[in-house]
């Protein structure tokens, strides 16, 4: 039996505790609660819940919870708002650079993508003519 929730299909075979997280905008701490106002093991398998239980999870989440696409709408408005009122954070964000303080001369590989060398060449093509 495949459980849907949130648009996103959660592994069968997985316990109910680490397969919720798969969801954006559910971690473990909030897959824990979930469960314990649903009054459902968080040691159960995903295949073994009944649809009462896949029903007291979806209404949960669906009522408490912002998750998926409205969380993935709310943080783009949030960053849009942040380039829109020219804050440092927005035009970190403009820029591709670290946003919360972390050091560019040296790592922020991730954010500002793969290491350019700068004037290498130069010397070896004077050298030819």
């Amino acid at each position: 039996m495949t459980v849907r929730i949130s648009g996103v299909i959660l592994d069968s075979d997985k316990r109910v505790e680490a397969a919720l997280p798969k969801i954006f905008g559910v971690g473990y701490k909030n897959a824990s609660t979930i469960l314990s106002s649903a009054n459902i093991n968080p040691d159960t398998r995903v295949k073994d819940l009944t649809d009462d239980d896949v029903a007291k999870i979806k209404l949960i989440i669906d009522n408490g919870y912002r998750v998926e696409n409205d969380l993935k709408i709310d943080i783009s408005q949030n960053i849009r708002l942040l380039k829109d009122i020219q804050s440092y954070r927005g035009s970190r964000h403009n820029k591709g650079l670290p946003v919360r303080g972390q050091r560019t001369k040296t790592n922020a590989r991730t954010k500002r993508g793969k290491k350019v060398t700068v004037g290498s060449g130069r010397k070896k093509a004077a050298e030819k003519t």
